[in-house]
């Protein structure tokens, strides 16, 4: 078996300030792990350590990390001030105990209440 070098293996070193660029550059524009380690001509398993590294001497924490995107609204309209009057319309209500009660739906939701207890206390 023949072997044949093809360049000379070196080994890099990082500033902190290289690696936190690099680790922080991971989720921007939808950059995964994957890309930024190709992009930078190193490991998925380097950035984790860089993360692992960097958080322990206080460099780095995840929420420095976090992307803040606008969220685009539309206007929304406030309800007129002057609500067109809801018809009324009859309703009829049977109650547990058998009874009926038939009222406006115009009918305050207090005086309602009331009149409710009053039937299936009586």
């Amino acid at each position: 078996m023949r072997g044949e070098v093809l360049g000379v293996e070196r080994r890099r070193r990082w500033s902190d300030e290289e690696k936190l660029s690099i680790v922080s550059s991971v989720g921007l524009d939808g950059a995964t792990v994957t890309r930024v380690a190709q992009r930078n001509d190193i490991t998925r398993q380097q950035i984790y350590a860089w993360r692992h590294e960097l958080k322990k001497k206080g460099l780095w924490s995840p929420d420095q990390g976090a992307v803040f995107l606008p969220v685009g609204m539309s206007a929304i309209e406030p309800p007129p001030s002057d609500p067109e009057p809801v018809p009324a319309v009859p309703v009829e209500l049977r109650l547990a105990n058998g009874r009926c009660l038939r009222f406006d739906s115009a009918m305050e939701a207090t005086a309602l209440t009331r009149l409710i207890r009053a039937v299936e206390t009586a």
